[in-house]
């Protein structure tokens, strides 16, 4: 039996297909014409299409942010209160918008108190830099080439803060969970082996993923360190506890946000299905 990972689908009794795709719409759009049955996604996209009518649960957490997901700051800054009155510059509507929310509720303020700078992620650390900006949320590897131009710049904040509240999820639509509950188990079954082997062969599974991701092995080294996979016990132990929790405050957040486009806010129960999950334990 093929243990490296090229077999573990195969093992577990499952026919995959991975299909790489560049825009999130593009996602919704294969879902929604039966091209494709799972998708991997950040929670706060699953809770959009939810929104925009797609009937999804989650049903496998992939991974988490922890120092992969950053708000950057000049050394005059030293906490997340000093933010107020000050230029923030981040991308609308990505992951930088949900950290940099979350952050300043649990620090007494709100997004009406700073001066918010629309930037691509990439761009905001180089406004930083540059000196146009005060503060700076963005990701790896933007994070790494800001901090790497001196000891000006410091990380004033991380994903890492707030566990799940920056993380991908496996979804898919709640017909497709009902008629196909074997599938699902031996997919979580599969990535739980992937991450085993990952973790006893990081350098060889470093390199199989950079490689698919069309990655540098540096850059590629640099944001998974900022990122926590999680194998089936953790999943078990986060999906029926915190997670459900933390996924009512991403969708608050992203309903004060954005109102017009995030009308509901899921609850816990409604956004995950666990029943592939325990399945998955009890085998």
């Amino acid at each position: 039996m093929d243990r490296r990972p090229a077999g573990f689908f195969e093992d577990n009794g499952v026919d995959v297909e991975l299909i790489n795709f560049t825009w999130d719409q593009d996602v919704a759009a294969a879902l929604a014409s039966g091209n494709i049955q799972v998708i991997s996604a950040a929670t706060n996209t699953v809770i959009l299409n939810m929104n925009n009518g797609v009937d999804l649960k989650g049903f496998m957490i992939m991974d988490g942010s922890t120092t992969a997901d950053a708000v950057l700051a000049g050394n005059s800054i030293t906490s997340v209160t000093e933010l107020k009155g000050k230029k923030v510059a981040y991308e609308l509507g990505s992951t930088s918008d949900l950290l940099l929310n979350y952050a300043l509720g649990a620090n007494g303020l709100s997004i009406a108190d700073v001066e918010a700078v629309p930037l691509a992620a990439a761009d905001a650390g180089l406004a930083l830099i540059a000196g146009r900006v005060d503060v700076a949320v963005t990701y790896e590897p933007y994070i790494s080439a800001a901090l790497a131009q001196g000891p000006d710049f410091k990380v004033l904040y991380t994903a890492g803060e707030k566990p799940g509240l920056i993380s991908d999820v496996l979804a898919a639509e709640t017909s497709f969970i009902a008629a196909n509950p074997d599938a699902l188990v031996g997919i979580i079954k599969a990535w739980d082996q992937a991450v085993t082997f990952l973790r006893d062969n990081p350098e060889e599974g470093g390199k199989i993923i950079a490689d698919a991701v069309g990655s540098p092995i540096e850059e590629f080294n640099t944001a998974f360190a900022g990122v926590h996979l999680y194998d089936l016990s953790e999943n078990a132990a986060a999906l029926q506890g915190d997670f459900q929790a933390t996924v009512e405050e991403i969708g608050a957040i992203m309903q004060t946000a954005n109102p017009d486009e995030v009308k509901t806010v899921p609850t816990g129960d409604a956004f995950l299905d666990l029943a592939a999950i325990n399945a998955a334990v009890a085998q």
